[in-house]
């Protein structure tokens, strides 16, 4: 319909009109006893010669392949529900008031040129669902109805199906594009333009970015010269019957509204029944999904993925305007941690701009991109609130020096890998993986805590025994759904229960022993690929391949605490408003626990002596140090607790 929009909409309107109203007035002289096809003919070829531009019946008749015989038929299905008085024209020539309305037999007995095969399921009529047939009284004796759809459209009035209005949303083309995502486009028109003309083109474009991969394919249809409508795939009915009926009212819509087709799809990739329908379509078709798909038809593919971090930063500035001079540098640390899209950088930046160029502080915008991911990761990993410093956690030298270094690898990342060109080099190894290892309660996850205080981020864990599924595929979907939300908040991701997926890699006898080392390679793959800070713990690194360990950037081993450790455990576990009894540190440094173990005796014997109304003393850590013992069914020896009271 651009195309007979392009001249002025009021002036065609009219005129079209004008002309539906002549050409219906032709195909009702082929009724009429007495005809006057001279007059009619003079008005049918006054209207053609005051019309500024494509006629809707023209139009119409071009893109659906309409015969002559069948166009007239579908004006006299329009001309009766226009006017009353043809109405009445048509029941007087089929001989029975009653029934009214025109037939396929009085369009074969009345209308020039007739042809049998307009009445076929497979014609232009019927296929398209132009006209309906009331088949109660017979094919050729029931009542054709126009479509609603069609009967606006041949009036002037363009506007998507009723049925659709629901489904298909219209997408604009972005003012603003990644340079990546530009490149894709021009990439696509050259492969669409080289498309054989009577081949509707299906692009599938795969990766992180959803919104990116919208904005391709609206800036690509607009250069091709199409409107683009999106319909999610989830909306996609299950029944055969009405994948049949949709397919048949898109491809439709798509040469009334010249417009190409997106079939955005979720996290779970193309269902069954959006799968039957892209294997029907005929129109121009555009598939944004995470994964390939497997398909019969063949298909164009690109890969849309969320912008570099340099790009990132550069669409920041943009967005932020005159703001971004305020960041002083942090822009750096937000365009290296957080992978956003185009889109939400721009409706982001647009929202802390005015704050930032009025004075606001820097932090604003940092703490904005770690909300945006969020309420993705709440659904799929369990929220950890930090609070725990340096000075809580008791390691060995060489350990806290490592975790720091973990930390400095996450904060110079963008200035390593892409401005000193450390990412040219090589495209592995650019995550921030590690493994810590140690027995239950040595300080893994307070180390986890630290970390994420230290770089201001979110912290969330998840339990890999959980996400583990014996259903082939399922861990890979469960993990890539925690990876592509913690993309967007760049949180700092903590997988307990390592060992739950990290067993030492078998021989690969049956098929299950395949997918298990798949699902392995998986993870490491994305924590590989992960902008953040992904940490594996295990309770038993002796279980763990070696061979895996070796994709892992950092490995750090939480030591059982000795005497001296223990004894700066229970120092730190006891908060500065606490009250306190004469404690003996070095006598409660003889009990043979872990650090986690110590704070919940620590805890417990606070409740305890709070209950009492008394300070914490030896005999209620005496009390919490048994009920601890209790839990792990190991009774405390006398050697552990000799002088407590």
């Amino acid at each position: 319909m651009k195309r007979i929009n392009d001249a002025d909409a009021n002036r065609w309107l009219e005129a079209n009109q004008r002309l539906l109203v002549a050409e219906v007035a032709r195909v009702a002289q082929r009724l009429r006893v007495e005809p006057d096809p001279g007059a009619t003919s003079a008005a049918l070829a006054a209207a053609r010669d005051a019309m500024p531009g494509v006629t809707a019946i023209d139009y119409l008749s071009e893109r659906f392949g309409l015969s002559p015989f069948e166009r007239d038929v579908l004006l006299l299905c329009a001309g009766v529900e226009m006017d009353a008085e043809l109405g009445a024209v048509v029941a007087a020539a089929r001989g029975d008031a009653r029934r009214g309305g025109p037939s396929f037999g009085l369009a074969l007995a009345t209308l020039e040129d007739p042809h049998w095969s307009a009445l076929t399921p497979v014609g232009p009529l019927r296929r398209w669902r132009l006209v309906e047939v009331d088949e109660s009284a017979g094919l050729t004796q029931g009542r054709l109805r126009i479509d609603e759809r069609i009967l606006h459209f041949l009036a002037g009035v363009n506007y998507p199906d009723g049925r659709l209005r629901g489904l298909l949303r219209p997408a604009e083309p972005p003012s603003v594009m990644a340079k990546e995502h530009r490149a894709v486009c021009q990439e696509l028109r050259g492969a669409l333009e080289a498309t054989p003309g009577d081949e509707a083109p299906l692009v599938l474009l795969t990766g992180d970015d959803p919104l990116g991969q919208a904005d391709v394919a609206a800036t690509a249809a607009t250069e091709l010269g199409l409107s683009l409508q999106t319909l999610r795939a989830g909306d996609v009915p299950a029944g055969y019957v009405e994948v049949d009926a949709l397919a048949t009212l898109c491809e439709r819509e798509a040469l009334l509204l010249d417009c190409a087709l997106l079939l955005s799809c979720d996290d779970d990739g193309l269902p069954a029944p959006a799968s039957r329908l892209v294997e029907q379509l005929g129109c121009p078709l555009f598939v944004s999904v995470p994964q390939p798909p497997s398909l019969a038809r063949s298909a164009l593919r690109f890969v849309v993925d969320r912008p570099g971090p340099l790009e990132q930063k550069r669409l920041w500035q943009g967005a932020l305007g005159a703001g971004a001079a305020r960041l002083n540098g942090a822009l750096d640390g937000v365009a290296s941690q957080f992978k956003l899209s185009t889109r939400v950088i721009q409706a982001e930046g647009a929202r802390l701009a005015t704050a930032l160029a009025a004075g606001g502080s820097p932090a604003l915008l940092w703490q904005a991109c770690r909300a945006m991911g969020r309420s993705r990761l709440d659904e799929l990993a369990q929220h950890v609130e930090v609070a725990a410093s340096w000075e809580d956690l008791v390691l060995p030298a060489a350990q806290k020096a490592t975790l720091r270094r973990l930390g400095g690898h996450v904060r110079n990342r963008l200035k390593v890998q892409l401005e000193w060109g450390f990412a040219a080099k090589s495209s592995r190894g650019l995550g921030i993986s590690a493994l810590f290892a140690g027995e239950s309660g040595t300080g893994k996850t307070m180390a986890a805590e630290i970390l994420a205080r230290e770089l201001d981020l979110d912290l969330y864990r998840i339990d890999l025994s959980a996400v583990v599924s014996k259903y082939v595929g399922e861990t890979e979907k469960n993990l890539r759904r925690v990876f592509d939300a913690a993309d967007e908040s760049g949180a700092v991701l903590l997988f307990d229960e390592a060992d739950a997926l990290f067993g030492k890699r078998s021989e690969v006898k049956d098929s299950h022993d395949r997918y298990a080392n798949i699902e392995v390679s998986y993870l490491l793959q994305r924590m590989d690929a992960y902008r953040g800070l992904a940490i594996l713990t295990t309770n038993a690194k002796a279980a763990l391949d070696v061979a895996f360990e070796r994709r892992l950037r950092f490995v750090v081993h939480f030591p059982f605490p000795d005497q001296a450790m223990r004894e700066a455990i229970w120092r730190h576990s006891f908060p500065a408003p606490a009250p306190l009894g004469a404690l003996d540190y070095a006598k409660l440094s003889q009990l043979s626990v872990p650090g986690g173990g110590i704070r919940n005796i620590a805890l417990n014997a606070a409740f305890a002596a709070a209950e009492l109304g008394e300070p914490i003393a030896m005999g209620h850590l005496l009390a919490a140090a048994r009920h601890e013992a209790s839990k792990r069914e190991r009774p405390l020896s006398e050697a552990e607790t000799r002088g407590w009271e």
